[in-house]
């Protein structure tokens, strides 16, 4: 489902096995209970890389574990939209440097957990980006809203994002400044350029409190979305 692995100063959380790594309620438990255990075991340096095997970073919720609820569709998916919260809480949270290393597509909440991140390198060779609700007739969760809003700088890129049903190459998204990096031509190429900015980010040995606090401080409003409180640690230590 998912590992996480320690390579020095850098975790490498990997999402396992070659299917579409859809959120479904036992991934995202296991993918929270892995970011809490990297922000257990952090020390100043320590920067956090995510990824995933074969064709899909993730796509999404598991909308057929959903549906074959019948009747009860609506109530899996709320339960799924709640329980996915508190990872891009815990994201915004860790005390290091985050960097999402896009091995393919990533679509919807799949796409939320990348932005969620502090970096994003996608592959020139292959993966989209793309929001799928407004074409599947899904609202969007506040803090979905919230997290785009935050994360990307221009009303065009948020239009091209969430109201074109546009699924973006890598070229295309850092041209709209929703990624920083396009220019990888492999899952492996992808990762090692993500390895290489960890390593000069963990040299500097940062205090991770510090540097989430200041994070924290940049998304005032999605942080009351998420019900992440804000420190005065950066301000106590001047």
């Amino acid at each position: 489902m998912c590992t996480l692995e320690k390579r020095g100063d850098l975790f490498l959380l990997t999402l396992t096995g070659d299917d579409e790594h859809r959120f479904h309620p036992d991934t995202i438990a296991s993918v929270l209970s892995l970011l809490e255990q990297a922000k257990s075991q952090s020390t100043k340096g320590s920067v956090l890389i995510t990824t995933g095997h074969g064709k899909f970073f993730s796509n999404g919720f598991d909308l057929a574990w959903a549906q074959s609820a019948g009747a009860g569709a609506i109530q899996r998916m709320h339960q799924m939209v709640k329980s996915f919260k508190p990872v891009i809480a815990a994201l915004l949270d860790l005390p290091m440097p985050t960097i999402a290393a896009l091995n393919g597509h990533a679509a919807a909440s799949g796409l939320m957990f990348a932005l969620s991140h502090d970096y994003v390198f996608m592959r020139k060779d292959r993966g989209v980006l793309y929001m799928s609700e407004v074409d599947i007739g899904l609202p969007l969760p506040d803090y979905f809203s919230g997290l785009v809003v935050a994360k990307v700088g221009s009303g065009i890129a948020r239009r091209e994002l969430l109201l074109s049903g546009k699924k973006l190459k890598g070229e295309e998204a850092v041209a709209l400044g929703i990624v920083d990096s396009a220019a990888h031509d492999s899952a492996e190429g992808v990762v090692e350029a993500t390895m290489s900015l960890g390593e000069s980010l963990a040299a500097k040995k940062w205090n991770g409190e510090v540097y989430a606090s200041i994070r924290k401080s940049l998304y005032p409003e999605l942080c009351r979305m998420l019900n992440l409180t804000g420190n005065n640690l950066a301000t106590n230590n001047l």
